[in-house]
């Protein structure tokens, strides 16, 4: 009998259609708005999350917050999928989509009432869009990359509301310095995968300020023998994937042996073999040997004897970043090994101990294309938020390195976006799609009012300022999220990165639009097809034997 699921529409209390539907939906997406409105801003206020095995998280990240939350509601789901959008592609703006999202769905609820038909505030909202994008790119001002106060100035704007604000400075430099090393230009295309080649370690232990971006790679790993070198200077480095050991037969193979020496030889030819890989190794003269698989006790006492370094089941992705470092080639065979695949652009390699860890630093590398960013800090609580507002702060950089345009921070870009769309009102739409397309341009101050509210201001009285300054054409005004007070940003000195604000604004009204489009809510049960479609199985057959 096939298992195949029916989908029954419930007449029950979880089916929700028409204007039913949307205002649980617009409901669900405010209230997710409301809890992470207090985490934007410098004033930000931090949200204390219990999780399930009775461990705490203490942060103010919109996507950290949201990724901890359980939430039942469909669209409340969709909400904080948006935040998780945003982070993996930009790294920052979390908690802006969702509290923009939230207000132009909460503007939505006025234009319904109206009855004005969802696919016509739906037009409006693209209109509104694409002015909006428009305008973005007419404030928008060039950045040079390679200008490091213009850069660390702008990764200050993600990390300025963030718990290490304290350090603020020590973090952008990290942050700089990782994306810069990682960044590989190939015909034209600059990549930077942060993800793979910047790795983060935190150790527990010391103080915050001992954080550096190592010109190399650090792993967790002690040599495996105790006689072998812990520190050699300009270091011949030969990288492996393949074990150092002898490869036994699969499990069904047998040996016979007739005569007790045959066993002993056959002993000898396992050693031979392991003999013969690791002289075949010593011929490149290489200093230290790093692999991913095991190295046999016979090859560590080969190694000791040559004066060779060895360390044994190092992670792939380590490797990998190791050999970005040091200019080596990962062999996969000891056969084929060449002198092209010995890795000499490391400066020094050394092994020291930190807390009570064994950590293998490999240094000073000649243009690393990888490397390790090493944290140190108080707790591992402490480290986990630092490690996390770091990772905003290299998406920021990497963002800049890929579309180098700034806009004002501080609120001054929605509310620049707000008066204008407000004035062109009248040239773009008519009749019905005004109504809409003004709830776009209302919806945007929300950022600015946000801003005033979190420090303590007079949100009625700052924001009729700041529009005044918006309508005289003065587009870098903004709050200052420290006072409360509006600001020039030029003065200020808080710019933005634009493809961060581009994306917030396209994520969040692209949302707003999906969720109108809902018009009903079923629940999908699953039903087995005895007894008759979507009757379930019959009750006389599940008596027991």
């Amino acid at each position: 009998m096939s298992q195949t699921p029916v989908f029954v529409m419930n007449a029950g209390p979880e089916r929700q259609t028409g204007r039913k539907a949307q205002i649980s939906n617009i409901t669900a997406a405010k209230t997710v708005a409301d809890v992470i409105r207090t985490c934007l801003g410098p004033k930000a206020m931090l949200k204390m999350i219990l999780d399930p095995m009775g461990g705490i998280l203490l942060t103010n990240d919109g996507n950290a917050i949201l990724r901890e939350i359980d939430v039942a509601h469909p669209a409340a789901k969709n909400m904080i999928e948006l935040s998780r959008t945003q982070d993996e592609e930009c790294g920052d703006g979390t908690t802006s989509v969702i509290i923009l999202a939230g207000e132009i769905l909460a503007q939505s609820l006025s234009q319904l009432e109206r009855d004005i038909h969802p696919v016509v505030i739906i037009s409006a909202y693209n209109k509104a869009l694409k002015e909006a994008l428009e305008i973005v790119k007419k404030i928008a001002i060039p950045i040079d990359v390679n200008d490091d106060a213009q850069m660390l100035a702008l990764i200050k704007t993600s990390i300025g509301t963030k718990f290490v604000v304290r350090w603020a400075d020590l973090m952008c430099r990290l942050a700089l310095q990782a994306v810069r090393t990682v960044a590989q230009t190939s015909e034209g295309q600059t990549t930077v995968d942060i993800k793979r080649y910047a790795r983060v370690e935190k150790v527990p232990g010391g103080e915050i300020e001992e954080s550096q971006v190592l010109n190399g790679v650090m792993v967790n790993k002690d040599i495996t023998h105790p006689n072998m070198r812990r520190r050699i200077k300009n270091p011949r480095i030969i990288l492996l994937d393949c074990p150092l050991e002898y490869k036994k037969g699969e499990s069904q193979t047998n040996m016979e042996f007739s005569r007790e020496t045959d066993w002993a030889r056959a002993q000898e030819i396992e050693e031979e073999q392991v003999k013969a890989q690791c002289y075949k190794l010593l011929e490149l003269k290489p200093d230290l040997i790093i692999t991913e698989k095991g190295v046999s006790d016979l090859a560590q006492h080969v190694f000791e004897k040559a004066n060779v370094s060895a360390i044994r089941r190092v992670r792939k992705t380590d490797n990998n970043r190791i050999a970005l470092a040091v200019g080596a080639t990962i062999v996969n065979r000891i056969e084929d090994i060449r002198e092209s695949d010995v890795g000499t652009n490391c400066g020094l390699f050394n092994i020291e101990k930190i807390g009570d860890e064994y950590f293998t630093f490999l240094t000073e590398c000649k243009q690393p294309k990888a490397c390790t960013i090493l944290l140190r800090g108080p707790s591992k609580d402490i480290l986990n938020e630092i490690d996390r507002n770091l990772a905003d702060a290299m998406s920021v950089a990497r963002n800049v390195v890929f579309n180098p345009l700034l806009i004002p921070g501080g609120g001054a870009t929605e509310m620049a976006i707000s008066v204008e769309l407000n004035k062109r009102v009248k040239g773009l739409v008519s009749g019905v799609e005004a109504g809409p397309f003004r709830a776009v341009a209302d919806a945007l101050e929300v950022i600015p009012r946000t801003l005033v509210q979190n420090s303590g201001g007079n949100a009625m009285r700052v924001l009729t300022e700041l529009r005044a300054k918006h309508a005289n054409g003065e587009y870098s005004w903004g709050v200052n999220g420290d006072t409360g007070k509006i600001v020039d940003m030029k003065e200020y000195g808080l710019y933005e990165s634009a493809s961060v604000k581009i994306q917030t604004l396209k994520t969040a009204i692209e949302a707003s639009r999906m969720l109108l489009r809902v018009d009903d809510v079923v629940q999908a049960v699953r039903k087995d097809r005895e007894g008759g479609q979507g009757q379930g199985p019959n009750p006389e057959d599940m008596q027991p034997e």
